[in-house]
């Protein structure tokens, strides 16, 4: 359909109504991680930027990759209504509770165990496509209240195939 290389607000509306996303990110080597993101976690911040809230609930690659690479890709895609498939590729940087800037970029978003970092992509290029191998799907709700956040407690720190995620690492 189109590319560019910032949001509009056509684009940003889309997003705002979408109730999950995905995240994929590569190191130079290894595989690609691609993972689905919801709750109330993500945040556009101007027409080329969007922070995201990443929540523990399964490895931490996402981390690993963007400390190696910073490569990110955000997609989004219409599972109700007209059909489109949005992707936001950019460098992403990522930010910890023991973070300075963690204070401020979390106030955009609501209280939630298990809050682990929060990315922040910077977007070079919008990509959207048509849609229509997407499947209509209605929403019924979400699981994270139910079974994500009982599940923090039982998750370790550790890196994810042998690449530091960096959560726990000091700053110098």
């Amino acid at each position: 359909m189109g590319q560019g290389k910032k949001l509009n607000g056509t684009l940003r509306e889309f997003i705002e109504n979408q109730v999950m996303f995905f995240v994929a990110t590569a190191d130079e080597t290894g595989r690609v991680n691609v993972s689905p993101k919801g709750l109330d976690s993500l945040r556009i911040m101007d027409d080329n930027r969007i922070i995201w809230l990443n929540l523990s609930g399964s490895g931490n690659e996402t981390a690993a990759h963007v400390a190696a690479t910073g490569r990110m890709t955000l997609m989004f895609c219409a599972f109700d209504g007209d059909p489109m498939i949005l992707r936001t590729y950019g460098t992403a940087r990522v930010f910890h509770p023991r973070d300075p800037e963690w204070n401020m970029l979390a106030q955009h978003f609501p209280p939630m165990a298990g809050s682990r970092q929060i990315f922040d992509l910077t977007i070079d290029l919008v990509q959207t496509s048509c849609g229509t191998g997407v499947p209509i799907m209605d929403f019924q709700r979400s699981r994270g209240e139910t079974e994500l956040v009982p599940y923090f407690d039982d998750l370790g720190a550790d890196g994810v195939d042998g690449k530091p995620t960096g959560i726990f690492a000091t700053k110098a």
